[in-house]
Formats: structure tokens, C-alpha cells, sequence
């Protein structure tokens, strides 16, 4: 059987739903979604293979104006997985003006030659057709897409005819990736997103963004166990992480009330670790304190951006 390949970077402006359909795409939850701006912080790898055809599908950080070191990061890493791929997947939603980050994507499709696929999101709160066609056309007189795919990630529609237009940019190659593989994220990367996530759901305004989270251990004790040992001591890992606040005060609202904010995002956060890795999950988190981290380079390579 002659094997396929299609390298395909999912990009917009932050809070369209590109992570959310990277997911739907893959069919698993590899990358973590919220209903906040620039979740997404760096690039992440969701792999699908169908048959003969591998899809290697970069989801992007959200193209914003950057106003720290990280957020210049997080558009250096939008650009970078542009410059290298087969095709691109520009998610909008189906009504709204085109934004300036749009336009600068198309710009940067032309420039380097690169087909891309536009795809309408969240058809589902469309009431007028007609706002989302003229929207259409619009873009289509910027930058000329191989195809235009309405959809709506929510409700799971043209989900398959946005693979279909993928797949006419797959190229006879081998597979890149396991076919049975759905990311290439370390499961230490997970850990710390799961955690981030939750912070996300369940802290507010500026506190969930100034926060970083590092897995500083992660050990399966049946690496420890002999194997006659029962099978609920054989299947635990235990994960200890560390979230990174900007302020002291910031701490203090992680943590919470008597520990009431941290132990609910602990808990929310083992709960899903342990349905994605399949084992039990004994986590502790703790946090700290490292003030202006976001503009400093050296806690940033500490905290993997790099």
C-alpha cells in the first residue's frame, strides 16, 4: 500500500476554535479548550491516520498583537508553523468582520506559495445566510482558498467534508508518527496543560494567564512494584506540579480560601488525567511565585518556551 502524508497548520485569530477542532478532527481531546483568548500558548500536533493517509495537524497559538515575551512567542510560533506545511486551515467564524490578524494570514499564504481551506465556524448561531456568503466573498477576493467548508466544531458538522478538502493536499510519503499515535505531546506536556486548563475554567480575568505549570515528577510505581503485587498498586501514577503565579496576590486566589480553589482544580485535573492516560492519578500541586515571568527569557526556557 503506497502511504500519504498531509502536514496541515490550523490557524486564526484567538477564540475561533481552532483547538476545538483539532479535536474534532483527530476524534480525542490532545489539545486543552476554553472560552478564554489565547489559551492555546504553543504549537501543538494532533496526528490522524485514515488508511493509507497520515494527517499531521498543527493547531497555532491565536495571532494577536503580542504585548509580552511570551505572546511574541506564541505569533513566532503561528509563523514558523506556517513556513513549513502543505496546506493551511484558516478558521473564522461564519459572521463578523475580517479581523487584521486575518488578512495578515493570507498575506503570509501568499507570500509563501502555501493552499489553504477556509472553514466557517459556528454555523450553528448563524441566523442569516446571508451574512456569512457575503463574509465568503470577502475573503475569496483577498485570497484565493481551494475550498470553503462551513462548519460548526460544537456540533460535530462538516467536520468530514473539511478532511476530504485536506486530503487532496496529502503527498505519497512515509508515516511520520505510530498510526495509532493522536499527538506528539510528552505526557509531561499534557499533565501541565490538563492543570492549566482548569485554572482556565475556573479562575478569571487576567490571574489564569500570568500562571505556568511544570511537572516536576511523574512515576509510574509499577516501575517500583514487583508484579505479584495487587493491580490497584501496580496502576498508579503519582504527579507532583508546580504552578507559577506573577504575584503574590495571584497565589493567594490559586490556592483559595483554605485551599478550596487549588484542591478543585487539582481534582478536576486528576479526574481527566486519569480518563486520557487510562491509570490512576495520586497529583499534588503546589504553587509559587515568580513575578514578571512572561518577559523573562531564562524563566521562560525554564517553563519549555523556547
Amino acid at each position: 500500500m503506497q502511504t500519504k502524508s498531509a502536514f496541515v497548520a490550523i490557524v486564526g485569530r484567538p477564540n475561533v476554535g481552532k483547538s476545538s477542532l483539532l479535536n474534532a478532527l483527530v476524534g480525542e481531546k490532545v489539545a486543552i479548550v476554553s472560552n478564554k483568548p489565547q489559551t492555546t500558548r504553543t504549537r501543538i500536533t494532533g496526528v490522524l491516520t485514515k488508511g493509507e493517509t497520515q494527517y499531521v495537524l498543527l493547531d497555532t497559538p491565536g495571532l494577536h498583537k503580542p504585548k509580552t515575551v511570551l505572546s511574541e512567542y506564541m505569533v513566532k510560533q503561528v509563523n514558523e508553523s506556517v513556513s513549513d506545511v502543505d496546506a493551511a486551515v484558516l478558521v473564522t467564524e461564519s459572521v463578523g468582520e475580517i479581523t487584521n490578524a486575518e488578512r495578515q494570514l493570507m498575506e503570509t499564504f501568499s507570500t509563501l506559495k502555501i493552499p489553504a481551506v477556509l472553514a466557517m465556524n459556528k454555523i450553528d448561531l448563524l441566523n442569516e445566510k446571508e451574512k456569512m456568503l457575503a463574509k465568503i466573498a470577502e475573503f475569496s477576493q483577498t485570497f484565493p482558498f481551494s475550498a470553503v467548508v462551513p462548519i460548526s466544531v460544537l456540533k460535530g458538522e462538516g467536520i468530514d467534508d473539511l478532511l476530504k478538502e485536506i486530503s487532496v493536499f496529502a503527498k505519497e510519503s512515509p508515516h511520520f508518527f505510530p498510526d495509532d499515535a493522536m499527538t506528539d505531546q510528552p505526557e509531561r506536556v499534557i499533565a501541565a496543560e490538563i492543570i492549566r486548563e482548569k485554572m482556565l475554567f475556573n479562575l478569571h480575568e487576567e490571574v489564569p494567564h500570568g500562571t505556568a505549570v511544570v511537572i516536576e515528577k511523574m512515576h509510574d510505581r509499577s516501575e517500583d512494584e514487583p508484579s505479584e503485587n495487587s493491580y490497584s498498586n501496580r496502576e498508579i501514577v503519582d504527579i507532583e506540579a508546580t504552578i507559577y503565579c506573577e504575584k503574590e496576590s495571584h497565589k493567594g486566589i490559586v490556592i483559595g480560601k483554605r485551599g478550596a480553589m487549588l484542591k478543585k482544580i487539582a481534582s478536576e485535573a486528576r479526574l481527566e488525567m486519569e480518563s486520557f492516560f487510562g491509570i490512576r492519578v495520586n497529583l499534588q500541586c503546589w504553587v509559587k511565585v515568580r513575578e514578571d515571568w512572561r518577559n523573562r527569557q531564562s524563566q521562560l526556557r525554564n517553563f519549555g518556551f523556547q
